[in-house]
């Protein structure tokens, strides 16, 4: 059987312009058509065409570099160097242009607050073309590393145990030096005790102003890489990372807002995850009034947070910790046994007796019931299996404990079940696209500026994606042209 050979020599035809390198249908002409579509300027990149000096490469093109890039998992300014030189589709989406790794670094660097503004612009045109409803809203958070390690990260305990190690061998090399001195012998080796002693100086220096540090900020941790980013579970560990959060649309599972934030868990996060997808849904003019429902795992279950949407007139759809764990069985003895009188302001225990109101912890935000006389519990048949405590068994009652049950009977709704089921397939889907399509295991930039405009850029490239599935690339491109 004959074999087909290539030949490097072959004389070719390319087209006689870019604009015939894609075709009408490629995908890349909706990321063309979505920069051109919106109001940049608006973001904060200042478009001046007007300007003296030395000309910068046009801010649209460079927005449309990154965007087409982070879809395709492209993130190095290295990479997106190389694309540009070899891959057709970049070739064409630049109109030439070739911009070094340094330009596209240092574009992407200087426009941190800008380029996080994008998926705000990327979510009115969604509104425009009737993709997002903004009718119910559901917010997720998944842990994503940052560029940083954990072995930089330091606590004050960490600290001390380092601080006692240098100190120890600087008063060895003291010595050392004293006694080299006496024998003067062996120069070559002082001078290494010298240089070896100057660097524990410094070391212990630095290692004292990071202790400064964690006390003035009151800080548990610091990492001398990456100040903002905090110490995070995940799957695979713990880690030096951020807490990445996405808010979508019920209609077809589009990212309303991105958000990320340096707290390691989701609970204080709901009340403002949703306030910022609603006042992007208010700036469209879609509801005057944002949201009708929001909805989350027990994650989010802070009832003051959970009580802020609450009190906007916004449906909660949030499980409880209790609600969340179904196995868990009511023993006879757990405060849902004890009955709580509103009118005497007490609990009454299974026996009959009444818990008063102890004290009230402003921090905690609860309220604590305990037995005024502790003997009346200890003398009780139920004693040692309600309680083994010698001040008698007590009832924690959140301030906001109302509000907590009104939820919990909320969620147990049909309706409320109906919004929940959707919630795995409207709300994961962005992180797994993320993490798993485009290969996004950490962020490349520091901080919290960075971090969130690589957040703002991922939510868009999925947009897009979204968008071009749900209305292909012809009419997408249209639509944004209209």
């Amino acid at each position: 059987m004959a074999y087909r050979y290539g030949d490097r020599y072959q004389t070719t035809m390319f087209p006689e312009s870019i604009e015939d390198y894609v075709s009408a249908h490629d995908p890349v002409r909706a990321y063309d058509a979505f920069v051109e579509a919106i109001d940049l300027s608006s973001t904060g990149i200042p478009l001046d065409s007007n300007q003296v000096g030395n000309p910068e490469y046009d801010p649209k093109a460079m927005v449309k570099l990154l965007l087409y890039g982070y879809s395709y998992g492209i993130r190095s300014s290295r990479k997106l160097e190389r694309a540009i030189h070899h891959n057709v589709s970049f070739i064409w989406l630049m109109g030439g242009l070739q911009p070094d790794h340094k330009t596209i670094a240092l574009f992407r660097m200087n426009n941190k607050e800008a380029l996080a503004r994008i998926l705000k612009e990327c979510a009115r045109l969604c509104i425009k073309l009737g993709l997002i409803e903004g009718n119910t809203l559901f917010v997720d958070g998944s842990k994503i590393r940052a560029n940083a390690s954990i072995n930089n990260t330091w606590t004050a305990e960490k600290a001390a145990r380092c601080l006692q190690k240098v100190d120890r061998r600087i008063n060895e090399i003291l010595n050392e030096c004293a006694a080299t001195d006496a024998q003067e012998q062996h120069a070559d080796s002082l001078v290494k005790l010298k240089e070896e002693l100057a660097n524990k100086e410094a070391l212990k220096s630095t290692i004292e102003s990071i202790v400064k540090e964690l006390k003035n900020e009151q800080k548990k941790s610091l990492n001398t890489v990456d100040p903002e980013c905090v110490k995070v579970k995940g799957r695979q560990g713990t880690h030096a990372g951020y807490n990445g959060q996405v808010v979508v649309d019920k209609k077809h599972g589009l990212i309303v807002n991105t958000d990320v934030v340096n707290d390691s868990n989701d609970s204080r996060q709901f009340a403002s995850q949703i306030e910022q997808a609603n006042e992007t849904i208010k700036a469209a003019g879609r509801h005057p009034g944002g949201c009708v429902a929001a909805c989350g795992d027990a994650g989010y279950a802070n009832t003051e947070q959970l009580k802020k949407i609450d009190d906007a007139g916004i449906a909660v759809i949030v499980p409880s910790q209790k609600q969340a764990a179904h196995d868990r069985k009511v023993s006879a003895f757990s405060k849902e046994r004890f009955t709580y009188n509103a009118a005497k302001d007490c609990y009454l225990c299974p026996a009959g007796q009444e818990i008063e109101r102890s004290h009230v912890s402003l921090v905690k935000r609860h309220i604590l019931y305990r037995f005024k006389d502790a003997a009346l519990c200890r003398n009780c048949r139920h004693y040692g299996v309600c309680t083994t405590s010698q001040r008698g068994r007590a009832i924690i009652r959140l301030i906001e404990e109302e509000t907590k049950v009104k939820l919990e009977r909320y969620y147990r709704t049909p309706e409320a079940q109906e919004v929940y089921a959707l919630r795995k397939q409207k709300v994961e889907l962005p992180f797994g696209h993320m993490k798993r399509n485009l290969g996004v295991t950490s962020f490349l930039l520091r901080g919290l500026r960075g971090v969130n405009a690589e957040m703002s850029l991922l939510g868009t490239c999925f947009n897009i994606a979204r968008m071009i599935t749900l209305l292909g690339v012809g009419p997408l491109s249209s639509g944004l042209c209209c």
